[in-house]
């Protein structure tokens, strides 16, 4: 009796190798392609069960759209009920959110639909402007004008070049700047929060 029942567990195991392979697999009940599950599907939401609403994925399995720059346009921004007028900010009570069209990447099923927007975005852009190698630069090559042409203000860096920092006194009110938040990039972008 023991030695059937070991053939009989080598052989599906060994048949269970072969389907895997050979590429093939198990699969549930049949979907869409587009893994919609709602009530034109023929799904109901289970509360208790472990389908979450497509609403409350987290942003790692959405792809979201970026925010839309409205360029101070406050009407389109009623009308649409969405979009930015106002970039940035130094403080979280300053910065503009907004909502964005998100979509559930492939594969991550959950319930409702699938392509959805998403409120509380915040309206920020980075361009690559980060705050301690911009004042490392400052201290270290400021008087050569190297922190505001890191920073995009061209003419001022030529300037500051030219006079080798102001003889020093534009070279240590620059740091200065820089570090009270008044010297900023000149694209209005944000620093970027990681070194």
């Amino acid at each position: 009796m023991v030695c059937k029942s070991t053939v009989l567990v080598s052989f599906v195991a060994s048949v269970g190798s072969l389907l895997l392979l050979c590429g093939c697999q198990f699969v549930g009940p049949p979907l869409d392609l587009d893994y919609t599950m709602n009530e034109t599907t023929n799904y109901t939401y289970d509360p208790n069960g472990p389908l979450v609403q497509c609403g409350f994925l987290p942003m790692s399995f959405l792809n979201c759209s970026d925010p839309l720059d409205l360029k101070d346009n406050v009407t389109e921004q009623q009308e649409k009920g969405y979009g930015c007028t106002k970039w940035g900010g130094e403080k979280y009570e300053e910065v503009q959110k907004t909502k964005v069209v998100c979509k559930v990447l492939p594969g991550i099923e959950c319930y409702g639909n699938r392509t959805f927007l998403r409120d509380g975005i915040p309206c920020i852009r980075y361009n690559g402007h980060h705050f301690v190698t911009t004042l490392m630069y400052s201290v270290l090559l400021g008087f050569l004008g190297m922190d505001r042409f890191c920073l995009g203000h061209t003419g001022t860096a030529v300037g500051k070049l030219l006079t080798l920092g102001g003889v020093g006194i534009w070279w240590i009110i620059d740091i200065v700047l820089l570090v009270t938040g008044t010297l900023k990039p000149a694209d209005d972008s944000n620093w970027v929060p990681y070194f």
